[in-house]
């Protein structure tokens, strides 16, 4: 199976914001994000997809999200390449 971690972007106020996930299916996870059923943090927002990576493997996903997640200097590099 295919994994996908993904970075989504919403502009609050002039303001970037952005969120970092994994899924095995990425279409349906952003559709999800945009009707207000995906995470708690995403709701209520327009979320356009800025970046993914595809891994093989679950495990191998979820450690590249957990990066991305907790490297600011990358997520920052990410935000600033498709502003």
């Amino acid at each position: 199976m295919t994994y996908f971690v993904y970075l989504i972007g919403s502009y609050r106020k002039r303001k970037l914001i952005t969120y970092v996930g994994y899924t095995n299916n990425l279409n349906y996870r952003i559709e999800k994000h945009n009707n207000g059923k995906g995470a708690k943090f995403t709701k209520g927002r327009n979320w356009k997809l800025m970046y993914f990576e595809k891994y093989k493997t679950k495990k191998k996903a979820m450690s590249r999200e957990y990066y991305i997640k907790n490297n600011r200097g990358f997520r920052d590099l990410l935000k600033n390449k498709y502003k």
